[in-house]
């Protein structure tokens, strides 16, 4: 069973949100790692980039197959984590400390429609 953290919000397109203030930092779930295998590559956006809630926002690609990033927030990019350009695996070693991009979010309100750990386990077991 894939490892959730109880402080976050997922989406069903398996990214997770974690909110302070009001910066949404993103990543990918521990079940969409499983899912995607050794990842090889991430594409990101750049800082000062506009994300929309349901809009693709990058990919992340692995010796099995790519997947595109589906942002769960609205808002501006205020940082995209570079280490991942040298180094995609850390997502497969640990995708809840290896996050993928910081927003600046738009609309609080959108995180209504995300899962809490909970649902998105009961999500997932499907």
């Amino acid at each position: 069973m894939s490892k959730v953290l109880n402080d976050r919000k997922y989406a069903d397109s398996h990214e997770w949100v974690k909110l302070e203030g009001d910066v949404a930092t993103i990543g990918i779930s521990d079940y969409a790692q499983h899912a995607l295998g050794n990842i090889v590559y991430v594409d990101m956006p750049e800082e000062g980039d506009e994300v929309t809630q349901g809009d693709d926002f990058g990919a992340v690609e692995s010796v099995k197959a790519a997947s595109d990033l589906i942002s769960p927030v609205s808002g501006e990019v205020i940082e995209a984590n570079q280490e991942l350009e040298e180094k995609p695996e850390l997502l497969n070693e640990d995708p809840y400390n290896n996050w993928i991009i910081k927003v600046k979010i738009s609309d609080p309100s959108e995180l209504d429609n995300l899962m809490d750990a909970e649902a998105y386990n009961k999500f997932t077991e499907n």
